[in-house]
């Protein structure tokens, strides 16, 4: 959850970017930095750690001047350490950078210029991006045409904002895909660029969100968009609301809607200080774990409630399959009554956005009773279930309002297939290639989902076939069987319409007896090991005249052929598939409920965290 703010004016930008990190500091980092345009150069001071850290070099080495830009970082590529922290200068010191997100083909792209004999001071995917810049500069380009060209070369979602000491009355921003938004503030005489609206409150009212695939110059005087590809674009100014809570949900009618379209941030986030993709490995410190507890462990039981037990399943099969590692996914209000068979070699695993779960703590102090090593995935930083386990891995998605929990269940996926490949590297169950090859498809992820995230309009058209259902039925096999548990439970969540998953093989062998015309099947479909059998399973739904909408991947023409409706998704590795084929089911619970007129972040009889058995 990277943080970031910009300003071009008048004053000095230095407070004023360091204050907006302070509202931003609830995203969490490990670094953060500053730059201005100061006496016709660039000055630069960042530091690891907090951002107090900061503030107390800028004091002993004070700067100042604008337009300036400042970041609090996550580590993706490279350690925390003030080296790799944000902002990056370019080799002759004139053009500067801060990013979000992750740079796909930063390796060809740091190959290329080093072939060209370009020092590379950090060890960031980031740094690529002002290169590439000083580059096109030297071609004869002028900055913004310098910075498009840029744009244009990097692959992956990514925020982008850069300024030149050879023209400073101005920064570049781009939003490339979904990697978290980009807010632009409308001052007298003065504008600010921020990554959410609390950092620039204090100064304005009135913003201006930048879309995927568009660029902003902004100055002083203007803002000028366009499209990356060339096209001007006359953005909507929004006025902000005094209210706090309003101004949260920013461009947003919902916290879940807002909280569905954060993923690309919050997963690229829980990737932050994890991955190291250059060696292909994965790094989990806080779990405390070794390779003789690796070695020694024979089974692991997950543990958690509604949405997290089915991560939970969905982990079932990540570590089984990569980890070769038993794995038994028992709910947390069951798992204390059941008399598991738990000792010293055995791991209790709890899953929970709150950390609060009354069940799940009580299953996590049942198996610590038995003997087993407790670890927790919890988004609530601090929380007792993160506090009381031996381990620990963190969503790092940031607060989630909406009480339909949906970044706190694609995070963990994620983190369970880190937690997967981590316990075959230390158990020695998989080979180097294939653990690299695992690790570098989750490069992949962030873009994906943000590809995903922007065919909404083509789920709002089915929600609005679906509004009046009074039922439904969710089918999948695989590792995609949870997610049809998954999004039968979002509808019935926010809908109020009653619905079930199934495993698609199931079907037969009772439910089937409901399908007729009146009766909606949502079958995920997608082009994995189990494609053959979901089309015998659409086929059957047909047979009976179910309405059959399918979630599939693009390009598939004997799907599309068969069902009602189709909603795409685009080709992802089949072990990470849950974390996209989820979007879809997501946004058509919503935009069902929106359309039936109900509360969506406050259903009715539902709270965020059950604290009570």
């Amino acid at each position: 959850m990277c943080g970031i703010v910009g300003y071009v004016g008048p004053r000095d930008a230095t407070p004023i970017i360091l204050n907006g990190l302070k509202r931003l500091e609830y995203r969490g980092y490990d670094s953060a930095g500053v730059a201005v345009v100061q006496n016709g150069g660039i000055e630069l001071r960042r530091d690891a750690g907090k951002l107090s850290n900061l503030a107390d070099l800028v004091s002993q080495q004070p700067i100042s001047g604008a337009p300036g830009i400042g970041h609090t970082r996550w580590a993706t590529h490279g350690a925390p350490s003030a080296r790799n922290a944000h902002p990056h200068l370019g080799t002759t010191g004139r053009v500067v950078v801060v990013h979000n997100g992750i740079v796909e083909n930063y390796l060809e792209l740091k190959d290329e210029l080093a072939a060209e004999g370009i020092p590379f001071n950090s060890d960031t995917d980031t740094e690529t991006i002002v290169h590439l810049v000083e580059r096109h500069q030297a071609s004869g380009l002028d900055f913004t045409s310098a910075a498009h060209a840029t744009f244009e070369q990097v692959q992956g979602a990514s925020v982008i904002l850069l300024i030149s000491a050879d023209e400073p009355d101005k920064i570049i921003c781009a939003r490339l895909g979904n990697a978290g938004g980009v807010v632009i503030g409308l001052g007298n005489g003065e504008n600010f660029l921020a990554s959410d609206i609390p950092a620039i409150l204090e100064h304005t009212r009135r913003v201006i969100f930048l879309e995927s695939r568009q660029m902003a110059i902004v100055t002083r005087d203007g803002i000028q968009i366009q499209t990356l590809e060339g096209s001007p674009v006359k953005p909507e100014i929004h006025s902000i609301a005094f209210d706090p809570v309003a101004a949260e949900k920013g461009e947003f009618r919902h916290f879940m809607q807002k909280e569905i379209h954060e993923q690309v941030r919050a997963l690229t986030d829980t990737l932050a200080g994890r991955v190291d993709f250059s060696a292909g490995k994965i790094r989990l410190p806080e779990l405390n774990l070794t390779p003789e507890i690796a070695c020694r462990l024979q089974k692991i039981y997950i543990t958690a409630c509604g949405t997290a037990a089915y991560a939970g399943m969905v982990g079932k099969y990540l570590i089984e399959k990569i980890a070769r590692l038993p794995v038994e996914v028992v709910i947390g209000s069951e798992f204390r009554y059941s008399d598991p068979i738990v000792d010293e070699n055995t791991v209790v695993l709890a899953i929970s956005q709150s950390g609060e779960t009354a069940d799940t703590l009580a299953a996590m102090e049942e198996g610590r009773k038995k003997g087993a090593l407790v670890w927790s995935i919890v988004n609530a930083i601090g929380s007792q279930a993160m506090r009381i386990a031996d381990g620990a891995i963190s969503m790092q998605t940031g607060p989630e309002i909406g009480v339909a929990s949906t970044k706190a269940f694609t995070a963990p996926l994620v983190d369970l297939y880190m937690l997967a490949i981590l316990l075959a590297d230390l158990r020695g169950t998989l080979d180097e290639q294939a653990r690299r090859a695992l690790v570098a498809d989750l490069r992949l992820i962030p873009h994906l989902v943000g590809r995903t995230l922007a065919r909404e309009p083509q789920v709002v058209k089915v929600a609005r076939a679906l509004k009046d259902i009074r039922d439904c039925l969710y089918l999948g096999r695989g590792i995609n069987m949870p997610i049809a548990y998954e999004g039968a439970l979002k509808l019935k969540e926010i809908s109020y319409v009653h619905a079930e998953g199934y495993p698609a093989g199931e079907m037969k062998h009772g439910p089937i007896a409901l399908i007729d015309e009146h009766m909606p099947v949502i079958c995920i479909a997608i082009q994995d090991p189990w494609h053959e059998k979901m089309i015998s399973q659409i086929q059957q739904a047909r047979a009976r005249n179910g309405r059959v909408i399918t979630l599939a991947t693009d390009g598939d023409e004997l799907v599309e052929g068969m069902s009602e409706h189709v909603l795409w998704v685009p080709e992802a590795p089949w072990l990470l598939s849950p974390v996209v084929t989820v979007i879809p089911l997501q946004l058509l619970a919503y935009h069902i409920a929106t359309l039936r007129g109900l509360d969506v972040d406050q259903p009715r009889n539902l709270a965020k965290s059950v604290t009570v058995e």
